[in-house]
C-alpha cells in the first residue's frame, strides 16, 4: 500500500472510531435510563413513549427544511476560507431560517394535533399531547442550525460534551418523573429534554459565534440556496421517520400497544445500538465525498475505502451483539422483551450489508444529484415498510425483523446498481472478499442461534467472535500505521509509570 493510500486509511479509520466511539459511550450511559424506564413502565409504555417519540420526530424533519444538513457544507467552506466576516455573517443567516422553522413546526404540530390523535391512536383522544409537544418541535429546530454551525467550524469536543450531557441528563430528568408519575410524566420528559439538549447546544455555540439579535435586512433571502441543497435531504427524512411512524401506528392498531413497545426495543438494539459506526458518515465521510468532483476513479477509492473501515469496524460489533442478544435484553429492558430477540437477531445478520448500502448511498447526494437520492430513499422506505408490514402479518414481531432484513438487502442490489450505472462505481477486490469472509461468519453465528444445547452456542459463537475480531485487527494493521502509533504510545506511558 503506497504512503497516500495508507495516510487515507488512517483518517478514515481515525475518524470512524472517534464519532463511533463517542456514540458507543453515549449508547453505553443509555442503557442504565433504558433499563430503568422499561422496568418502570414496561412494554406499553416504551410503546408510548415511541410514538410521541416517532410523531416529534416526524415533523421536526418535514419542517425543518434541512437546515441542519445544508448549513454544515456552507459553514465548511467558509470556515475553510478563513474569512471571519462571511462566516458570521452566514451564521445569521443560519439562525435566521432556524427561528423561521421553529414557528412554522410548532404550528404545525399544533394545527395537526387532532389529526394525528385520531391516526395513531385507536382509544382516547390525545390531541392535547400533541400540541403540548409543539415546544418540543421548536427548540428541536434552534438545536439542529446550533448543532450545524458547531460542525461546519469543526467543534467535535463540544458535540461530543453535549452528546454526553444531553444523555447524563436523560438519565436524571426522566427517571424520577417516570417513577413518581408514570407515562403521564411522557410527554413533559420528551420536551424537557428538548430543552436541555437546545441550552447544552446554544451554550457552546453562542461561545464560539455570540448572538446578535439583528442582522441585515433580507437576509432570509441569503438562505434560499441553504434551503434549496436541504429539501432532498428533509424530504428524505420525512419518508424515513414517516415510514416509521406507519409501522408502529399498524402495530399498534393491528396488534397492541405491547407490540410497538416490543418492536421499538429491537429497532434501537439493531439500527441504533449496532449501528454506531455510521454516525461518522455525514460529519466526516460526506464533505470528503462531495470535495472530489467529477474524478470517479478518486471517488471510488474514497467510497471503497469509507466500506472497507466501515466493515471491518462493525462486523465483530455485530458478531458478538448476536452471540450475547438472550444476557443484553434482559440487562437493557427486563425479560419482558425476550420476545424480540428473534427479530434482533436476523436483523442485525442484514447490518453487514447496510455497512456498504450508506457509503455508497451518499454518492448522489454528494454529486448534486439531491432528487435521484430522494427517489432512491423514497423507493427503500415504501419497500421497508410493505415488508415489515408483511413480516408482521407472516411472522409476528419476529416477523418484522425479516421484512427490515430484506429491506437492507434490497436497498444495496438497487443502490450499488444505480451507483454502477449512473456514477460508474465498481466495488474494490478488498471489499468483496472482506464483506463475504466477515458476512460468512456473521451467517454462522445466525444458524447457531437456532442450537438448542447452550454449551455449544456458547463456545462456538464466543470462538466465531474472535476469529471476526481477528480478522478485522489482522487486516488493520497491515493497512494502517494507527495500530502501530498506539502500541508505542500505550509502551511509552508503561514506560514512564
Amino acid at each position: 500500500m503506497s504512503e497516500k493510500q495508507e495516510e487515507s486509511y488512517n483518517h478514515v479509520l481515525k475518524y470512524t472510531g472517534i464519532f463511533g466511539g463517542v456514540q458507543g459511550l453515549n449508547i453505553l450511559v443509555s442503557l442504565v435510563r433504558n433499563k430503568f424506564v422499561a422496568m418502570i413502565l414496561g412494554p406499553s409504555g416504551m410503546g408510548l413513549v415511541s410514538l410521541f417519540n416517532s410523531t416529534v420526530l416526524f415533523i421536526s424533519q418535514a419542517t425543518n427544511l434541512g437546515i441542519s444538513f445544508s448549513a454544515v457544507r456552507h459553514v465548511s467552506e467558509l470556515f475553510d476560507q478563513g474569512d471571519e466576516q462571511r462566516i458570521t455573517h452566514f451564521i445569521r443567516v443560519v439562525r435566521s431560517w432556524s427561528l423561521l422553522t421553529a414557528l412554522l413546526g410548532m404550528l404545525v404540530c399544533i394545527l395537526a394535533g387532532p389529526k394525528l390523535s385520531s391516526s395513531t391512536f385507536s382509544w382516547g383522544d390525545h390531541t392535547l399531547h400533541f400540541m403540548m409537544l409543539s415546544p418540543a418541535i421548536g427548540m428541536l429546530a434552534i438545536t439542529g442550525g446550533e448543532s450545524a454551525i458547531l460542525k461546519g467550524a469543526r467543534q467535535l469536543r463540544p458535540l461530543a460534551i453535549i452528546q454526553v450531557g444531553t444523555i447524563l441528563a436523560a438519565l436524571v430528568i426522566s427517571l424520577p418523573l417516570y417513577y413518581f408519575f408514570g407515562q403521564t410524566a411522557i410527554v413533559p420528559v420528551i420536551v424537557l429534554m428538548a430543552l436541555v439538549t437546545m441550552l447544552l447546544t446554544v451554550r457552546h455555540s453562542y461561545r464560539l459565534y455570540p448572538l446578535h439579535l439583528f442582522g441585515e435586512r433580507g437576509i432570509l433571502g441569503e438562505g434560499m440556496e441553504m434551503v434549496r441543497l436541504g429539501v432532498a435531504f428533509v424530504l428524505a427524512a420525512v419518508f424515513g421517520s414517516g415510514s416509521e411512524m406507519l409501522i408502529r401506528a399498524y402495530l399498534n392498531v393491528a396488534g397492541e400497544l405491547d407490540i410497538v413497545g416490543l418492536y421499538n426495543a429491537g429497532y434501537m438494539i439493531t439500527m441504533t445500538y449496532g449501528g454506531m459506526v455510521f454516525s461518522a458518515m455525514e460529519t466526516d465521510y460526506f464533505p470528503r465525498l462531495s470535495a472530489i468532483g467529477n474524478d470517479a476513479r478518486q471517488r471510488n477509492e474514497v467510497i471503497n475505502r469509507q466500506c472497507e473501515v466501515t466493515l471491518l469496524i462493525i462486523a465483530p460489533m455485530l458478531a458478538a451483539l448476536m452471540v450475547a442478544l438472550p444476557v443484553i435484553i434482559p440487562l437493557l429492558f427486563s425479560r419482558e422483551f425476550m420476545p424480540v430477540v428473534g427479530m434482533c437477531h436476523v436483523t442485525l445478520l442484514s447490518m453487514y450489508f447496510r455497512a456498504i448500502y450508506l457509503p455508497i448511498g451518499y454518492i448522489s447526494l454528494a454529486r448534486g444529484d439531491s432528487w435521484t437520492y430522494l427517489v432512491l430513499e423514497a423507493i427503500s422506505y415504501i419497500c421497508i415498510v410493505i415488508l415489515v408490514l408483511v413480516g408482521f402479518r407472516w411472522g409476528g414481531i419476529t416477523g418484522t425483523g425479516y421484512g427490515l432484513a430484506l429491506g437492507n438487502v434490497l436497498d444495496v442490489v438497487v443502490t450499488a446498481s444505480y451507483a454502477s450505472f449512473r456514477y460508474g462505481y465498481r466495488p474494490s477486490g478488498s471489499v468483496i472478499n472482506y464483506f463475504l469472509i466477515q458476512f460468512f461468519l456473521g451467517l454462522v453465528i445466525f444458524l447457531m442461534t437456532f442450537v438448542d444445547n447452550l454449551v455449544i452456542y456458547w463456545v462456538a459463537g464466543c470462538l466465531l467472535t474472535f476469529v471476526s475480531f481477528s480478522v478485522t485487527l489482522y487486516i488493520l494493521r497491515q493497512k494502517s500505521s494507527l495500530w502501530n502509533a498506539l502500541v508505542k504510545k500505550f509502551r511509552a506511558k508503561i514506560g514512564r509509570e
